[in-house]
């Protein structure tokens, strides 16, 4: 794990998956891990698994129901066990200023867990502490999921799944 300046603290890892189902676990054990105000940004190519790790998260964090990409919608809305869950797909905004218009801010600076796919395509409007997971397509149904944790708090979150997703398998370390 890599680990920044002393003044804003970033970290860095990378997990490996084979299926999807093992993609959704990962979610799993990162909502599970997630407070109020936490706010994932999800990059990655059509197809890559950023809905199926985010199904997880939402999971992780209680949601019990069905989870799809608010493609059209741009948000949905779950009740999680301590916080909602905003669920935000950017592929379809060209401009950032699309966003006031849902109320970006109440999301993205609110006491929900946001978990935000496209993230990149309003990477100006995040809080400057959250989780970066850039997911890359390995083989058929493998991913490369690179963690960046932005901030004290996401860094110390980034330890704990490091460290969950070690004793779940010794074998699928992550590793800088």
């Amino acid at each position: 794990m890599e680990t920044g300046s002393e003044s804003f603290h970033t970290s860095s890892a990378i997990f490996h998956t084979s299926s999807a189902d093992e993609t959704r676990e990962f979610g799993r054990a990162l909502g599970a891990l997630l407070g109020p105000g936490s706010l994932v940004a999800f990059v990655g190519e059509l197809g890559s698994g950023k809905t199926v790790a985010i199904q997880g998260v939402s999971a992780g964090l209680g949601y019990e129901g069905y989870v799809s990409s608010p493609s059209f919608v741009i948000v949905n809305e779950y009740e999680g066990a301590g916080a909602p869950i905003y669920h935000v797909d950017l592929y379809r905004v060209s401009a950032a200023d699309a966003l006031h218009e849902i109320g970006y801010r109440e999301i993205f600076f609110g006491d929900g867990v946001a978990l935000v796919e496209w993230a990149d395509r309003a990477s100006e409007l995040l809080p400057p502490e959250r989780l970066e997971i850039r997911i890359a397509i390995e083989g058929r149904n493998g991913r490369e999921l690179a963690v960046t944790a932005l901030g004290e708090d996401m860094t110390s979150l980034l330890e704990r799944l490091a460290a969950l997703w070690k004793e779940r398998d010794p074998h699928a370390r992550p590793h800088d």
